[in-house]
């Protein structure tokens, strides 16, 4: 898949919204499990850490991910119950732009795939992020002459609360549920109006007692990526508002996720001039072998978004003079 880099990025590929939303259920995995799970606490070891199998999800799609880039926007976490069993948990993230129309025997494909190769057991849920009249199938039906087989999973539609009712619930998860309901309206608004309707999500962020700072910190920073405002002077405004409320300055230039989707752009275009990428050699081999102007269009646009010089250069493996050259 050849990869678009805009010279003055408009709009973030829908791509790119799908890994930061994948990045922040990770961060916010705890509070997932509380969402979808009123008695989450009573069921799931909360004080052990999450497993997250990416490696173990390419590799029993790996047609998926050849398909959509490096990556997919699917969680695989291994968690523990609270009476010591090991328990899968498949989270997928299904975009409305996406054809539906074989979702549900994908979603089948992913259990019984896992169940033969590691003999466990997956408990399944879809969090469609499309918008409301999306189709949202829950479950596989297959039979003939007597044999028949019957899967369902949990589903969940980010419309099916309000917003109201999402800032009224004691789960930060919610506030990314929020945040997934605002993507929706990027490029219809102005973007004004949707740096207020971020700021009321940062704030209500900002105000919960259960999240450090570094988390905080974390969730900010993806909400101002995912909630895509391409005018310099409305993110500054923005970054001191935080810092007000803050009472100290939060660095708002880039995650890790971040930077993994610049070099992913490179990575893509390596693949195109038939570089034969592995997930971490990729990762260094896309750069090296690829061709120098990707890099320093990643860096353009790293530049663009007010990133810090060593960070662009950690992203991009470009010289210095290179990168102020731009």
């Amino acid at each position: 898949m050849k990869a678009n880099i805009p010279e003055s990025p408009t709009e973030k590929p829908r791509k790119k919204n799908d890994l930061l939303l994948k990045a922040a259920f990770e961060e916010c995995f705890h509070d997932l499990l509380r969402f979808f799970y009123t008695n989450a606490d009573q069921i799931f070891d909360m004080n052990r850490n999450f497993e997250f199998m990416d490696k173990e999800l390419r590799e029993i799609y790996p047609e998926r991910s050849s398909k959509g880039g490096t990556r997919i926007a699917d969680l695989l976490v291994k968690i523990f119950l609270l009476n010591g069993k090991e328990k899968w948990f498949l989270v997928h993230l299904e975009i409305q732009a996406q054809n539906t129309k074989a979702f549900s025997f994908r979603m089948f494909q992913y259990h019984y795939r896992l169940l033969d190769r590691f003999g466990v057991q997956v408990v399944s849920l879809v969090v469609f992020t499309g918008r409301k009249n999306q189709h949202q199938p829950g479950e596989f039906k297959m039979g003939s002459l007597g044999t028949e087989i019957i899967y369902r999973y949990k589903t969940y539609q980010i419309f099916d609360h309000t917003e109201l009712q999402l800032l009224n619930m004691d789960n930060p998860f919610a506030l990314i549920v929020i945040a997934a309901q605002k993507a929706l309206r990027e490029n219809k608004i102005p973007e004004e109006e949707l740096n207020k309707e971020r700021t009321i999500i940062a704030k209500a962020i900002l105000a919960n007692k259960t999240y450090d700072h570094k988390k905080i910190r974390k969730l900010i920073i993806f909400l101002k990526n995912f909630l895509y405002v391409e005018n310099k002077n409305i993110n500054r405004n923005f970054d001191i508002v935080i810092t007000e409320l803050t009472k100290e300055k939060i660095n708002m230039g880039i995650e890790e996720t971040v930077i993994m989707l610049a070099r992913e752009e490179g990575i893509e275009q390596g693949i195109e001039q038939g570089i034969e990428l592995g997930i971490e050699r990729g990762i260094e081999e896309g750069f090296e072998k690829g061709a120098n102007e990707k890099a320093l269009a990643i860096a353009k646009q790293l530049k663009q978004l007010d990133l810090p010089i060593s960070l662009i250069l950690k992203a991009t493996k470009l010289s210095l003079e290179e990168v102020t050259a731009l």
